[in-house]
């Protein structure tokens, strides 16, 4: 036998082959190898779930984003309409106080009939 397979005394009475085949014919190489995948499996599929969390947040993220964008696109879109409506009502109400209080021009006719 070479060193790795030799019998290892586990516990009085009990032993054990290191690298020795067991009953289906793989040694404690592949069962290592066995673990290894496992291991490598399950870091695979945690791997795998945390992408599918960070796309999901992405995209509500961006439909957020959208979002926003559109509501202060309207908004500035109102806040431009008020400030001309603003403008305009000033610029009405200038004009119908000088209006208001001009003097009359004769227009060469008679006052009072």
């Amino acid at each position: 036998k070479q060193w790795y397979q030799r019998r290892v005394p586990i516990t009085a009475g009990e032993s054990t082959d290191i690298g020795a085949e067991d009953e289906s014919g793989e040694g404690a190489h592949a069962t290592a190898l066995t673990q290894l995948e496992s291991s490598a499996y399950t870091i695979h599929e945690s791997l795998r779930l945390v992408v599918d969390y960070q796309n999901h947040h992405r995209l509500k993220e961006r439909i957020g984003r959208e979002i926003a964008e559109y509501l202060c696109e309207r908004v500035q879109n109102w806040s431009v309409g008020q400030t001309v409506l603003i403008v305009i009502v000033a610029f009405g109400q200038v004009y119908m106080l000088r209006k208001l209080f001009d003097k009359p021009v004769a227009r060469g006719g008679k006052v009072g009939i």
